[in-house]
This record gives C-alpha cells, structure tokens and sequence, in this order.
C-alpha cells in the first residue's frame, strides 16, 4: 500500500482527494497547519496518519514527504477561507512552489498539482491573477524536472452552498445570466486524484482541463430552486459592484464572461464516467448542504 502526501488536506479540495484515496485503499498523510484543529481530527478519524507542516515551511514539507510516493499540492488563492490577513498573490505561488521543491528534495515519484482550467493559454490570452499564480508554480514544477501531473478544474459546484454565491434567498453573482459557466464538484478532483496516482503511466506528464457540467446561472438557479423544493431566483450583480471590492474580481468576471474556462465536459467525463453533473451532485450532496446553509441563516435572521 503506498503512501500519498495531501498537502491543505484540510481545505476543499484536500479533503475530497484524501476521502478518495482512502476509499480507493491509499495511505494518506494529510499535512495540517493544525493537527488538533477539528478538520484535521475529522481526517484523522476517517484514517489519514495527520502531519503538522506549513507551506512557508519547506523543511517541515519536506519532512512530511520522506518516503512517500506520492504528493497532492493545492495551495489557497487569494481570498480563500482561513488564508492569513494580506495573503497575496505572491505568497499563493511561493507556497506553491515550496511544496513543489519539497517534492522533489524528497524524491516523490508523482506530483499532482491542481491547478486551473485555462492555465495553459497563458501565452495566448490575458489571464486572471489567480490562473496566473497556477501557471507560475506550474512551470516551476516542469523547471524541477518532477514527474506531475497538473488537474485543471474549473470553478466548483460547491460555491453555490454558501455566502459566496447565495444572497438574500437569491443566486447572485456577476455572470451574464444567458452565459453558460462550467462547474464541478469537487468530489471529482478526488477522483482524478486518484485515477493519475494509481495510473502513473497513463498520467505522469499531463495537465487536463476538468468541468462536469455547463450551464447559465439562470439554469443553475433553476436547477437548485428544484432541488431544494424554494425559489432562488438568479440576480445578476454589477461588474462596477465587483470592481469597488478590486479590479481582479471584476477582470475574471469578465474573462469568465467573455472567454471562459473552455474545458471539454464529454471528454472529462470519458476520462471519468462516475463525473457528476449539477442535477447528480444536488441529489447526492448538493441541496443538503444548500438547505442547511438556508436554514442556518434563517434562524440567524430570527436570533438576530
């Protein structure tokens, strides 16, 4: 049984990757800021052997990689939940390519990074900062020579749960409503997590664009209206409203809007056929944890 390394175990994506690969029979050493942090205890319960590392660390990553075959990398961008106060830009990429250094020093025989989708029309398009910042620790891992493999997906489904897309009993965001956006759950990086490290020859040396499904924010609004039997409106917010918070927000707004991901779903999901559509993932996870956001700031609205 080989050992695979999650670094930000604790985040999305980490915790999706390290529940797949312990249901696919991996040994996982997850790598926490925290190991007493409630995150970091529910890995632990689940099987993962937790490691205390930080990613401005490279000693502490590379101690956490020794003798492991394998290592996930996801790093924060700005704005993530739990990023320290004035993380930028810079700090995403230098962590990134910490983990990757640590990697590579440690003799790992598979990285798999995630990244974005559209990292790799960098030299064809303007990009947002925070496709940019992937790209960058991308070509740092090609410079390292580490054998990797780069997952590039697009914006998750799992954004639609919470505060960051769900306002006032509304869907609102700053995507044109007749404008189809790509979506995934993030479950399905766990899948092609472990899809590459069990098929390292089929894998090492590839970066793919990921997305499960392709719809416009009105027929996403509808679909989780249906799913949780109440009316969510689509509201469209103002891209000025978005650039008063920064100009990056209002520039990958519009990239979204006007270029996009442009990954290719029916060949993502060749790859992958247990790939979840929007309807699939509401049924099995989505809407539950869409009614229990609600619910919550219902009974916040009451106390308050």
């Amino acid at each position: 049984m080989k050992t695979i390394v999650v670094v930000g175990a604790t985040g999305l994506q980490g915790r999706a990757v390290t529940a797949q690969l312990l249901t696919g029979g991996w040994r996982v050493r997850a790598v926490t800021r925290d190991p007493n942090a409630p995150a970091a205890r529910t890995l632990a319960q689940a099987g993962a052997q937790l490691v205390s590392a930080q990613m401005d660390d490279v000693t502490s990553l590379v101690a956490a990689a020794e003798g492991a075959y394998g290592l996930f990398s996801v790093q924060p961008t700005v704005g993530s939940p739990g990023t320290p106060a004035g993380f930028s830009a810079e700090d995403e990429v230098r962590w990134g390519r910490n983990v990757a250094d640590a990697a590579h020093a440690a003799g790992v025989q598979h990285l798999v990074y995630a990244s974005l989708a559209g990292a790799g029309r960098h030299n064809t398009e303007k990009l947002p900062q925070n496709t940019i910042n992937k790209w960058r620790i991308e070509r740092h891992i090609t410079r390292l020579g580490l054998p990797a493999t780069f997952l590039r997906p697009v914006s998750f489904m799992e954004n639609y749960t919470g505060a960051y897309h769900l306002h006032d009993g509304t869907v609102a965001t700053a995507f044109a409503a007749g404008v189809p956006q790509q979506i995934m759950a993030v479950d399905d990086v766990g899948a092609f997590a472990v899809l590459a490290f069990a098929q390292p020859g089929q894998w090492i040396g590839r970066a793919v664009d990921l997305a499960g499904d392709e719809l416009t924010p009105v027929q996403i609004a509808a679909a989780i209206s249906e799913a949780v039997g109440r009316s969510l409106p689509y509201v469209q917010i103002p891209i000025e409203a978005i650039a008063q918070v920064g100009e990056e927000f209002a520039f990958a707004y519009t990239w979204l809007n006007e270029r996009g991901y442009r990954a290719d779903v029916a060949f993502t999901r060749a790859l992958h056929p247990g790939l979840l559509d929007l309807r699939t993932w509401l049924k099995r996870t989505g809407a539950t944890q869409i009614a229990g956001f609600l619910a919550a700031q219902h009974t916040a609205k009451q106390d308050g």
